[in-house]
């Protein structure tokens, strides 16, 4: 896999050298590379940001720079940009009164929602994913995790200030590019470099030959069909200031820990995550699954369980 992180700091991404994500790269499971988007700007300053169109506080990243870029990178050829009368200063209007290079509030929305669908037969650049984190979209998961992990090449944007313009993904979108969008939380950083970091290594870790053991992976949190919250975990002593680990633990009954395991997993998941219980099909559950989660108040009548 391939893998291209822009971004006004770069720098930022020397950590991803470390650890596991170095050594993969090191046997040349993956490479990363990291881009300065001032690269691709042509003023003395350097700029990559201008003020919001219609006002507001803050600073929007410009389509221009990021347009560059990302052709420069798809090796695509960047078009030759018409500029267009200022919208807020022009004095030409419709009759009905509106600017005529002003999309009206329910035009249209372009979104990591739209991007990924119907574009497989005319793709540009198959096996390529354009990734921009964005506190506005949909929140990446797990499932999407393991979707990115089997593409050949990702390039991820970091945006920055009070974010990008909303032109870029509309326009990649329009050309057939898979352009996605995703939050990584109900919060705001200051920069998409923390969200990128994270998507990098949720990614990756699950490219085949890049774990140790690929077990490890298997009974994650928020992993397979009935995604559920990991059991607690323990280690040596067994006895540590005045805590011991569960004896059902070291009973060396396998079949009795994997069952105190689940147990735990689903009561863990019902008591933090109940949104990831009311996702699980009933029919999949065995009879000390559902016995449990009706100890727990858990309606199983119907497809799916619901909380009484």
């Amino acid at each position: 896999m391939k893998i291209d992180i822009v971004s006004v700091f770069p720098e930022y991404f020397e950590v991803l050298n470390l650890s596991l994500l170095g050594k993969a790269q090191e046997r040349g499971l993956l490479s990363i590379d990291a881009h300065d988007l001032r690269d691709w700007t042509h003023d003395v300053h350097h700029s990559v940001d201008d003020t919001p169109i219609g006002g507001g506080a803050g600073m929007v990243m410009k389509p221009e720079v990021w347009s560059e870029c990302l052709d420069s990178l798809l090796g695509e050829r960047s078009p030759v940009n018409v500029e267009q009368p200022d919208v807020e200063h022009s004095d030409v209007e419709k009759p009905d009164g509106e600017h005529p290079d002003v999309e009206h509030p329910d035009a249209e929305q372009h979104s990591a929602e739209q991007s990924d669908a119907g574009y497989a037969a005319s793709d540009p650049a198959p096996g390529t994913t354009i990734v921009f984190p964005n506190p506005s979209a949909p929140l990446f998961t797990q499932d999407d995790a393991q979707e990115l992990s089997h593409q050949n090449r990702l390039i991820f944007g970091c945006g920055r200030y009070e974010g990008y313009d909303a032109r870029i993904p509309a326009y990649y979108c329009s050309k057939g590019y898979d352009f996605r969008e995703y939050s990584i939380g109900d919060y705001v950083l200051n920069g998409g470099e923390v969200a990128v970091s994270a998507m990098v290594e949720a990614i990756t870790r699950l490219l085949p030959g890049f774990m140790g053991n690929p077990d490890s992976i298997v009974e994650e949190s928020y992993t397979g069909k009935q995604a559920l919250l990991e059991y607690r975990q323990y280690t040596r002593p067994a006895q540590w200031r005045g805590r011991d680990v569960p004896d059902i633990l070291r009973s060396g009954d396998h079949a009795k820990v994997d069952r105190f395991r689940r147990d735990e997993a689903l009561v863990r998941t019902a008591n933090i995550r109940p949104d990831l219980i009311e996702q699980l099909r009933v029919e999949d559950l065995d009879k000390a699954d559902r016995k449990l989660l009706t100890s727990l108040g858990w309606d199983l009548t119907n497809s799916y369980p619901e909380a009484h």
